[in-house]
């Protein structure tokens, strides 16, 4: 495979998974912003940790789907996530006030 039949892949890859994420995002109520992944969830919670000095954060998610184009089953029911960096959980406004492209997300 080549470097540009790849990238067309997962550009590809990238759109169905807009696509997919437009379809689902009005059955959750969080967006969660990890430094390695994006998710939705009904319900979120984060703790700071410490060990040996250092701080991470562990997030708890039920009901979640996972921004992911490398990963089949992207509905989970439970999951928890360790981050090292910051985490952005956002509320998400009601299905009937969310507006969305319907022709994929915006390049700049």
């Amino acid at each position: 495979m080549s470097g540009d039949e790849l990238e067309n892949y997962e550009s590809e890859m990238e759109l169905q998974l807009y696509r997919e994420y437009r379809d689902v995002v009005g059955l959750f109520r969080y967006v969660v912003e990890t430094e390695r992944r994006f998710y939705l969830a009904n319900a979120v919670d984060v703790t700071a940790r410490t060990e040996g000095g250092e701080v991470f954060f562990e997030v708890m998610l039920e009901d979640a789907w996972v921004w992911d184009i490398y990963r089949s089953a992207r509905f989970v029911k439970r999951v928890r996530v360790l981050s090292f960096k910051d985490v952005n959980v956002e509320e998400l406004p009601p299905r009937d006030d969310l507006q969305l492209p319907q022709d994929g997300p915006a390049v700049t």
